[in-house]
């Protein structure tokens, strides 16, 4: 994604930030995260995102856990001070073999070598329409009290 070599620049943040996400290496992906950070799905809205290291990996794993396949393609990067736009597609399988191909467009705010806010922008039709049938079922009823954060409000 970028070619400087400060460790701390936008770009390689995100890009080793998604490095972890797509190896599901969570410790990695939280050593990414302050303790304020915010993460949110923007098709489910600010209501249903997470706060903090162990929150945003927790409702990150409500997700991915459950998948036997999960392949990136990247895509566009744009950049301009503190803020990291990432276009790209995931590819999300699961072990009874259903298939979707989900395109985002991710927004990323960085301060001082870590993610504070992290948006992700998709279709949750896309997502709906290839998932298991008793997907949705299951995270309806997934216990979320352990991060279930209100992030009305913050840009």
């Amino acid at each position: 994604m970028n070619t400087t070599t400060d460790p701390t620049a936008p770009v390689e943040v995100v890009e080793a930030l998604w490095s972890a996400v797509y190896d599901r290496d969570w410790a990695r992906l939280a050593a990414f995260l302050t303790d304020d950070s915010v993460y949110y799905d923007v098709p489910t809205g600010p209501t249903t995102a997470a706060r903090g290291p162990d929150g945003i990996v927790a409702r990150l794993r409500l997700g991915l856990d459950e998948l036997v396949g999960y392949t990136h393609q990247p895509g566009s990067v744009a950049a301009t001070g503190d803020t990291v736009m990432v276009e790209h597609a995931e590819t999300w399988t699961w072990a009874t073999g259903e298939t979707v191909t989900l395109p985002f467009v991710t927004v990323h705010r960085v301060a001082e070598g870590k993610v504070l806010l992290w948006k992700d922008y998709w279709d949750y039709e896309t997502l709906r329409r290839g998932a298991p049938a008793d997907w949705e079922e299951r995270l309806l009823a997934a216990d979320v009290s352990g991060w279930l954060y209100d992030a009305t409000g913050i840009a």
